[in-house]
């Protein structure tokens, strides 16, 4: 029996759903009924439930697949992905206030002598700076090394809508791009200004070790947070 019709936000708005979506989407991988029931802790039976809804939502595809490479007898199980189609949603939110702040405050404090991109991106690390020095503030967490910088940095930018995700101790990959989908139409501008953004951010933090650096992959923010190489 088909899942009845059901809006992505519905479909979103419920935790179990929510939960298993963002464990999809970050998966890397088809993942099947019996993983996503792990993940938030329900019955396989009930997991299945949800996850047609998600189906049904377009939120996720889905196809016949065995796992892990190895074949086994008999069929091989359901497995969910990501659809990849554009939705009236998004996990996390959206920071369009961000962006327009920034813009607005470009516009009103640009000097004579610069170009209007110069503008954005002197005040996008602007504000990414003072966020890293109220954080800095806050936690007083000392020295920090390269390793405590990325977890300090994902913690605030993950407040901020990039979905951080620690692909290894030493690289830090953000997976939503939180201007998007004004990144689509002007990529040079706004991920310019995620770069600058995120760079203030880490001079903020007073995190040397660690540097914001251009890295687009389809689908994600440009920028990845990686240790600092050797400055000129």
């Amino acid at each position: 029996m088909e899942a009845e019709p059901i809006s992505a936000l519905a479909a979103l708005d419920d935790p179990l759903r929510r939960g298993m979506y963002q464990h999809i989407r970050h998966a890397r991988h088809p993942v099947t009924r019996d993983e996503a029931a792990e993940v938030v802790g329900i019955s396989r039976k009930l997991a299945a439930f949800h996850l047609d809804k998600l189906v049904a939502a377009g939120l996720l595809r889905t196809r016949y697949e065995f796992v892990g490479g190895i074949r086994k007898v008999g069929r091989a199980p359901k497995v969910y992905e990501p659809s990849g189609l554009e939705v009236r949603v998004s996990v996390p939110p959206r920071r369009h206030d961000v962006l327009a702040e920034i813009l607005l405050d470009a516009v009103l404090g640009e000097d004579g002598g610069e170009t209007v991109r110069d503008a954005v991106l002197r005040t996008a690390h602007r504000h990414g700076e003072a966020l890293g020095a109220a954080e800095r503030d806050q936690v007083r967490p000392g020295r920090l090394g390269a390793e405590r910088a990325l977890t300090l940095a994902s913690a605030v930018v993950e407040r901020h809508g990039f979905e951080p995700d620690r692909e290894t101790p030493t690289c830090l990959r953000l997976r939503n791009c939180p201007f998007h989908p004004l990144a689509a139409k002007a990529p040079e501008l706004v991920c310019g200004m995620n770069q600058a953004f995120l760079s203030g951010l880490l001079d903020g933090l007073r995190a040397a070790t660690v540097e914001a650096v251009l890295d687009p992959r389809a689908g994600e923010c440009c920028v990845e947070l990686r240790p600092a190489g050797p400055r000129p």
